[in-house]
């Protein structure tokens, strides 16, 4: 075979692999998708603190500059980087060693 009859069974697989490709997408049925806003979860009341970060985000590139949104940002920061914020159950305890190191064994010494 020489190169023009390969380089045009080529054009013709790749044209009808592009035909079906199409024909089975415009065959499938419309999704309608959800809007993000619809799934958000509603802020409870009385959280004066999450109905203003909520608003803080609907603001956009304007958050950043309102006075306001910087002091909910700062309230959630030192809400959620406090110590004892977190439940201790789900957190490992730091402090307690995986396993009992050997009565005798000095520190830094390899077992």
């Amino acid at each position: 075979m020489d190169g023009k009859s390969l380089a045009r069974i080529g054009a013709i697989v790749f044209v009808a692999v592009a035909i079906t490709a199409t024909a089975i997408e415009m065959s499938r049925k419309e999704e309608t998708a959800e809007s993000w806003a619809t799934t958000r979860p509603v802020p409870t009341p009385n959280d004066p603190l999450r109905t203003e970060l909520f608003r803080c985000q609907a603001l956009g590139e304007a958050g950043p500059r309102d006075p306001a949104c910087l002091r909910a940002w700062a309230e959630n920061r030192r809400r959620f980087l406090a110590p004892g914020s977190r439940p201790a159950g789900r957190l490992p305890d730091a402090t307690a060693p995986s396993e009992p190191a050997p009565a005798d064994a000095q520190p830094g010494e390899a077992r």
